[in-house]
């Protein structure tokens, strides 16, 4: 049985290591300048890897000390926890999956349209209510989001200031266009379209990181759930030895 618990310990152990990607993925997250102004599944990333690490610690203190009802409410909870990062990880890759860009014609890069996201991700940020906040703290984080299309025309200054557009009627936003700070582009389609595009992006790299942490986890959790099985098997079996003795 001590053979057992101490294989559980090592393993929580690990799990504990594994909550450290997750937590720091969300905060990354968190950090960057897009995501800083859209509140979209950056801190329930991290609430799940606080909460992975301190069930690990406690899981990993039962093994320890051999408190099996710790060790059993320890694999329950990283069950739930688990299944809740699997839910959150399939809602990401299912609502960034959409890839709204388009290779401009004759350019090194690309831009985005709004409709080629999902309908999600347009609800629940550029079409909701809080676009306003959106696009007030867009403009002060001086975000590289907004620029009017290329098809427009317009001769390049520097990344807030361009002018005398050549083909103001290849888009409705060529006419939103705005060269006062404040306005710029932030109600245009295209500029809406690339928030959604660094999003995407910013959020396919978390979603790398964290499927490979949950594949440990669950790794982990398997092994963790047999050793556990075998030491009650061995304690069974212990106690039957002395009944009869």
């Amino acid at each position: 049985m001590a053979l057992a618990n101490n294989l559980t310990a090592i393993l929580n152990l690990l799990a504990l290591l594994c909550s450290i990607p997750i937590t720091a993925s969300g905060i990354w997250l968190a950090s960057k300048p897009d995501n800083e102004c859209v509140n979209l599944l950056r801190w329930p990333v991290v609430v799940l890897g606080v909460l992975i690490l301190v069930v690990s610690a406690c899981g990993f203190i039962g093994a320890y000390q051999f408190k099996e009802t710790l060790l059993a409410v320890y694999l329950c909870c990283m069950a739930i926890l688990i299944g809740l990062l699997l839910v959150v990880l399939i809602f990401a890759f299912i609502v960034t999956r959409p890839d709204g860009s388009f290779q401009v014609p004759g350019r090194g890069y690309k831009e985005y349209r709004l409709e080629g996201f999902s309908s999600w991700l347009r609800e629940n940020v550029v079409d909701s209510k809080s676009w306003r906040k959106i696009r007030a703290c867009l403009a002060d984080s001086d975000s590289g989001c907004c620029k009017p299309p290329t098809a427009c025309g317009y001769n390049f200054v520097n990344p807030t200031l361009w002018q005398n557009p050549t083909n103001m009627a290849a888009d409705a936003d060529c006419y939103l266009w705005n060269n006062d700070q404040s306005q710029l582009c932030f109600n245009c389609k295209s500029c809406k379209a690339g928030l959604l595009g660094n999003l995407r992006k910013d959020w396919r790299k978390a979603n790398l990181i964290l499927i490979i942490t949950v594949v440990v986890l669950i790794w982990v959790y398997v092994i963790a759930c047999s050793a556990f099985r075998n030491a009650q098997t061995e304690d069974l079996f212990r106690k039957y030895k002395q009944g009869w003795v």
